[in-house]
């Protein structure tokens, strides 16, 4: 009888196997996607949590605009160009085949409108008119795009058009596109472009659709780019921001149509099931009071510059704690925003994230003779 039990169980314990060898727990188990690289980061931290042959170079394709983006929104910023430039097109611009807006030589838009047509429409004779009006040349331009990613260190990338058909020596990763849109985030004027779901050119008689279909398929998606060609397959980098955790994800290779947004899809599911911000202090909270020198006022207010928080597995995260480092006082003049401290969120004495400590108001010098009336206030007490 025992010998039968023992056969029974063995065949019980044998069709389990048959039975469940393929299934995986839901808890704890790996992402599996048909991409041929992927990485899902913090836009925060740049903490990665999750990645596939991450730093392996691949061809972009029109996921390269990320980049012309960002050196177009850096030479805004600076005061370089202008939105409002009047760009004309060369007959350079105009011969460009693929994604475009079919510029005519001669033609002219402001240089946001142009901006648009690249980060909504794709377009590549965009990318080489706004290249020429803002460096002189394309191939100026393209200098300036791998100067911007040596700065950012990125060890697998190296450009040689602004528009990302295949070309030799034209690579990128994963792991490269996903700093290079964390850097991104700090120029608001890009996630502005990228999160447009259309746009009407030349008084409407040219329709622009974004080709991210993210913006209208998953909450939260409010940037950046997608890509294809033979050479690169479906591409797209990308960002999503709920309840406060904003993640970058990025897709390479995928051979499926409409793979790259399904692929995406599923590793952000996994971040945002995993993850969450954990928020210790709003923007604009008052973190103290630093008393202020020969002003028109004796005091002024901390306030936290921006949120601060830290990405923390759901569940977890009970080990932090805050530091607050406020000058004593501040001379006047003061401007608004001036920083006069900053506060440190540290978890297991390691510092997790920061944000600035910035005056309320601002606060005016004072005269000479209100200065001694105040110190004469200060010694006597009248």
């Amino acid at each position: 009888m025992r010998k039968i039990s023992a056969i029974f169980l063995a065949m019980v314990l044998m069709l389990g196997n048959i039975g469940f060898a393929n299934v995986k727990p839901v808890l704890g188990v790996e992402i599996e996607t048909e991409a041929a690289s992927a990485i899902l980061m913090d836009a925060v931290s740049g903490q990665i949590f999750y990645e596939k042959e991450a730093h392996k170079e691949l061809p972009p394709a029109s996921v390269t605009k990320i980049m012309t983006l960002l050196v177009a929104a850096d030479a805004v910023a600076s005061g370089k160009v202008k939105l409002t430039d009047k760009v004309t097109a060369s007959e350079n611009a105009s011969k460009l085949g693929g994604s475009q807006i079919y510029l005519e030589p001669g033609e002219t838009f402001t240089l946001e409108q142009m901006l648009i047509a690249i980060a909504v429409g794709s377009a590549n004779d965009g990318c080489v008119a706004v290249a020429e009006h803002i460096c002189g040349t394309h191939e100026a331009f393209v200098e300036e795009m791998n100067n911007k990613a040596q700065a950012l260190d990125l060890k697998n990338t190296h450009f040689v058009n602004a528009y990302g058909l295949p070309a030799e020596g034209h690579y990128t990763s994963a792991y490269d596109l996903a700093v290079i849109s964390k850097e991104v985030l700090n120029y608001p004027l890009v996630r502005k472009l990228t999160s447009m779901k259309e746009y009407d050119l030349r008084e409407g008689k040219f329709k622009l659709w974004n080709t991210n279909k993210l913006l209208w398929w998953y909450p939260g998606a409010d940037g950046f780019k997608t890509g294809w060609t033979n050479e690169a397959k479906y591409c797209l980098a990308s960002t999503v921001e709920r309840n406060g955790l904003r993640l970058i994800c990025v897709v390479m290779g995928v051979p499926q149509v409409r793979g790259h947004f399904a692929e995406s899809m599923k590793i952000y599911n996994y971040g945002f099931a995993k993850y969450e911000f954990k928020q210790f202090a709003p923007a604009e909270q008052k973190q103290g009071v630093v008393k202020v020198r020969k002003g028109m006022e004796d005091e002024v207010i901390a306030l936290t510059e921006k949120p601060l928080g830290a990405t923390v597995e759901k569940g977890k995260g009970k080990n932090f704690w805050v530091e607050t480092k406020l000058n004593p006082e501040i001379v006047a003049p003061i401007q608004k925003g001036q920083k006069i401290g900053e506060v440190l969120l540290y978890s297991n004495d390691q510092v997790q994230a920061s944000v600035n400590l910035i005056v309320d108001h601002p606060v005016a010098r004072a005269g000479l003779a209100e200065q001694l009336t105040r110190t004469l206030k200060g010694v006597f007490g009248f």
